[in-house]
């Protein structure tokens, strides 16, 4: 019965089977002969020892005992350095046959050194150079492994048994032939391994991994036989592809295409979050392997090699110490462990002095807490070492710290006689001015709490701030006079204190209201001695939160928790009391009140306030005031590169400048300019327990924990729904860790037994247990929930991702608004920018809007669209575009969003005009009634 034709070229199936067979069959015994050859070298040694030793020798002189060791240690030796180094870094670039081929020229080379040289140091060299052909046990095991079928590729690894053939061929030419017959038969074997070799191809999964697909085919039908037109080599091929080039975090694509274009954008977003992109390259164990450290794979495990051989020789006459280095080797050689050797080299220095910081602040926080110090002990020793130094300079005003402690003293006598308790609650309404400080230091003299109140609120938002803390007066300046006459026939009991600064001593007092400033003259300036001693975790300040997402909550700041801030940042930093802050931001919050004006209280340095932040004085000020550090929060930095270059950009004394907030996108600019020689960016939450530091100035990290010694600072990132917030947790109920490069939730576990950890929330008791997280790694235990979504690389640098809630999802995807606000901010001049989700009717998901501020009405949207389609994936691009007059900014410069979010992309509830993406022509076109309607009634596709 005649055969059937297969559409293979023509070629009958029995054929085909035959040739491809035959095919392999050859190629593999070809590449099988170099592990023949290398087990010939290897157990060379066994038939020429009696030879080298005894007195007919055929080298220069007999070996001794030492020689003899060494020709049959040398070989390892040069493996266990050149195998880290080939199967490494040359396997990858020279490919599989470029490495198999380079080994197995290092045998050929011995032999020949064997053939032609007589001197014992010469053979040894040989005997060392062999060990670089160790290799090929591995090489060849790979390279079969990748030109055999899938089906076979298990049986055709048998051929690396041809180094069992090897062996026999050795002893039994080792004792049949004479010295110099079997060295050159041999050299002889070696070199025709090496033409062998010669005359195959690359394997077809080197050539797809490099993208080169046509030689690929080429290969792989020259391994089976047929032609690159055969279905045969096209379906494996394939199949190749899908494997190795198309699986990327356990997620499979239809077509590379699919894959590459997820790749771009997944790089893109990677690097708006400032990750380095070599996440598109992890393996199934995020965090343990990356492509920075894979490149570097031979030099690590060449190092580990040498350095555990020269131990194993330093300690070599003790067998326990050389097993336990052994072991050592094993371990790290093994795996990917290889790849922390890489981190800690990366890191050690920066995490040793994290390490310094962290322990300097726990010792002298364990010992303050121990000592029972408070803020105001701790103010009264900075005060007595500096008396006649200045504490804070504002307008030319300076207060120095004998003056100031004096005020305080005042203020504690006035408010003591007026029957305040220790334990209520005086709330501050007040902008920055020297005095500030001193007057919630003299309260807490007297154990009374001072919230302090934003400046900015007013109305309902201010009696409900005075309400939850549970105030029972209110001290206010004389320029809060109109907030306050609003209020007070709302809270007709509670008493008010107008306080006049200096510089506006006739300022008129409102009705009902004590002028503090004035009655402030006929008190003592010397200290209350009966008013007890507060504890160290005594609420001292109420701060509230921002309130970007609802009325502000009140936040304790106890005595420790305030001592912990500045100490924290000035040993980060470098500070001494030598030098002097230029603090402009507001002393209602935790960055202008508790860490600016903190330096002042805790270490006595001199910090220069601003009563409103102003771009274009901000380097002026620092350079007039002589400066040597500076604070940023916000929006901050890019409002600064704004102003058009001056005179005083590099006119300053500035050597740090510390905050958080800054963009990456604007990082390496900004530092360029203003020649800043270290940006200390720090993460934290007025609450919270979760603080990072970056105290190596990497352009986008907000901070860090060292890979090495992670368990030292239990913080983690775990899984979470991005648009909801919600953790996602395993099938035994505990939260899901996440590795290098993805998206978590930050967590810092709660310790109420260590200051540094401790959580002491909100003065709502119902919203603080909102904020706590449970049973997170084990039963019982407890974290603080930031809120928000960080990504932390390999080497354990964060970089701040979103707000959970700010995420929303478009067109499937998850789109990052903090990512698109700084590549928008980046494309208009650096204009405030806020990007949301809003909801279109019958629309699954939220399209993207945001919100410019552009009061000039110099933004180019056309400019815009282009930027934004070469810098965004189309999923991410807004939909929407509404322009503003002025900037939606909280007081410590943080971009507003939940009204924003509430009115949409209404036409018809604000005056600002609005734009949409038009998809036909992929520009902004006015949002006009008509076109709102079509877009709700659906009229247009989305």
């Amino acid at each position: 019965m005649p055969h059937k034709t297969s559409a293979n070229n023509g070629i009958q199936p029995k054929e085909r089977w035959r040739l491809m067979k035959a095919s392999r069959f050859s190629s593999n015994f070809t590449v099988g002969l170099s592990s023949m050859n290398l087990v010939i070298n290897y157990s060379w040694p066994s038939s020429t020892i009696l030879l080298f030793k005894s007195e007919n020798t055929t080298l220069n002189r007999p070996m001794g005992k030492v020689e003899i060791g060494l020709l049959n240690s040398l070989s390892p030796v040069g493996s266990l350095i050149s195998l880290p180094l080939l199967i490494g870094t040359v396997l990858d670039r020279l490919g599989r046959k470029g490495t198999v081929m380079l080994t197995s020229f290092s045998l050929v080379v011995a032999w020949f050194v064997r053939a032609v040289a007589y001197r014992v140091e010469a053979i040894l060299f040989a005997a060392f150079l062999s060990g670089f052909g160790n290799a090929l046990f591995i090489e060849v095991a790979i390279y079969i492994s990748e030109i055999s079928q899938d089906g076979i590729r298990g049986t055709l690894l048998a051929g690396v048994n041809q180094g069992g053939i090897g062996l026999l061929v050795s002893y039994y030419l080792g004792g049949a032939l004479e010295y110099h017959t079997m060295v050159y038969t041999h050299f002889t074997l070696a070199v025709i391994g090496f033409l062998m070799i010669a005359v195959l191809k690359e394997p077809p999964v080197s050539f797809l991994a490099k993208g080169r697909e046509e030689e690929a085919a080429k290969s792989l039908a020259f391994y089976r036989g047929l032609s690159c037109t055969s279905k045969d080599v096209i379906a494996e091929l394939n199949n190749i592809r899908r494997t190795l080039n198309c699986h990327s975090n356990g997620k499979y694509y239809s077509n590379c295409w699919d894959f590459q274009v997820e790749q771009k954008f997944s790089i893109l977003l990677g690097e708006l979050c400032n990750a380095p992109n070599e996440t598109t390259r992890m393996t199934e164990k995020p965090g343990v392997r990356f492509e920075e450290a894979e490149r570097k794979k031979g030099v690590i495990l060449t190092s580990i090699a040498v350095t555990c051989a020269a131990l194993g020789w330093l300690t070599r006459g003790s067998p326990t110490v050389v097993g336990a280095i052994a072991l050592l080797a094993t371990y790290f050689m093994t795996g990917d462990r290889y790849q922390w050797i890489y981190i800690w080299k990366k890191t050690h220095n920066r995490d040793l002095q994290g390490l310094r910081v962290l322990l300097h602040t726990i010792f002298w926080i364990w010992l303050w807490e121990k000592q029972g110090k408070t803020v105001v002990s701790r103010w009264t020793e900075v005060a007595k070492m500096n008396a006649n130094k200045k504490a804070f300079v504002m307008d030319d005003r300076a207060i120095t710290f004998r003056e100031g402690d004096e005020l305080s003293n005042r203020i504690s006598w006035y408010f003591k006689r007026q029957g305040f308790k220790p334990g209520e609650v005086i709330a501050l309404f007040m902008e920055t001015q020297p005095e500030y400080v001193f007057i919630w230091i003299g309260l807490a003299k007297i154990r009374v709490t001072t919230a302090l109140i934003n400046t900015n609120l007013k109305g309902a938002q201010l009696i409900h701030c005075l309400r939850i803390a549970g105030c029972k007066a209110v001290v206010f300046g004389d320029e809060m006079s109109a907030a306050i006459k609003e209020i007070q026939p709302e809270i007709p009991d509670m008493p008010f204190f107008q306080f006049n600064s200096p510089d506006r001593e006739n300022a008129p007092v409102l009705h009902d209201t004590a002028p503090l400033a004035a009655e402030l003259k006929e008190m003592s300036s010397e200290p209350v001695v009966d008013a007890g001693q507060s504890k160290p975790r005594d609420t001292v300040l109420y701060i509230y939160t921002s309130g970007t997402t609802g009325f502000p909550k009140a936040a304790v700041i106890t005595n420790i928790r305030f001592m912990l801030i500045p100490l924290g940042v000035q040993r980060s930093a470098g500070l001494t009391s030598k030098d002097v802050i230029y603090d402009p931001l507001p002393l209602h919050h935790t960055a202008g009140g508790v860490l600016g004006a903190g330096l002042t209280v805790i270490s006595g340095c001199t910090v220069v306030l601003r009563k409103k932040f102003s771009a274009s004085n901000y380097w002026s000020d620092a350079a007039k005031y002589g400066c040597t550090a500076a604070q940023y929060i916000g929006e901050i930095c890019r409002y600064l590169l704004a102003v058009p270059p001056g005179p005083n950009d590099r006119a300053h004394k500035v050597n740090v400048i510390f905050g958080n907030g800054l963009r990456p996108q604007i990082w390496p600019e900004f530092v360029e300019r203003f020649g800043v020689k270290r940006v200390m960016e720090f993460y934290g939450a007025t609450e919270g327990n979760s603080n990072l530091v970056n105290l190596d100035s990497k352009v986008g990290a907000i901070g860090f924990l060292s890979r090495i010694f992670s368990t030292i600072y239990p913080l983690t990132l775990v899984k979470c729904d991005e648009i909801t917030g919600e953790i996602l947790r395993d099938s035994n109920g505990k939260c899901i860790t996440c590795g290098p490069h993805e998206p978590g939730l930050l967590l810092g576990k709660i310790d109420k037994k260590k200051a540094i950890l401790t959580f002491s929330g909100y003065a709502d008791k119902t919203a603080s247990e909102k904020k706590m997280v449970r049973n997170v790694r084990s039963e019982g235990d407890c974290y603080f929930n930031t809120g928000d979504v960080l990504v932390m690389d390999h080497y354990g640098y964060f970089y701040f991702k979103d707000r959970t809630g700010d995420t929303f999802r478009w067109r499937g995807e998850n789109v990052s608004t903090a990512e698109v606000e700084g590549v928008i901010s980046t494309l208009i001049g650096l204009k405030d920018a806020v990007v949301y989700g809003v909801k279109i009717p019958n629309v699954e998901g939220k399209a993207g809007m945001a919100a410019i501020a552009d009061p000039d009405k110099t933004v180019d949207l056309v400019a815009l669209a282009k930027g934004l389609r070469s810098s965004l994936p189309i999923f991410a691009r807004p939909l929407f575009i509404r322009i503003m007059p002025e900037s939606p900014l909280t007081a410590t410069f943080k971009l507003k969003k939940r009204e924003l979010m509430e009115q949409g992309f209404a036409v018809n509830i604000h005056s600002d005009p609005q734009y949409f993406l038009d998809p036909k022509i992929g520009e902004y076109v006015p949002l006009t009634q008509k076109l709102y309607d079509d877009i709700i009634q659906g009229a247009i596709r989305l």
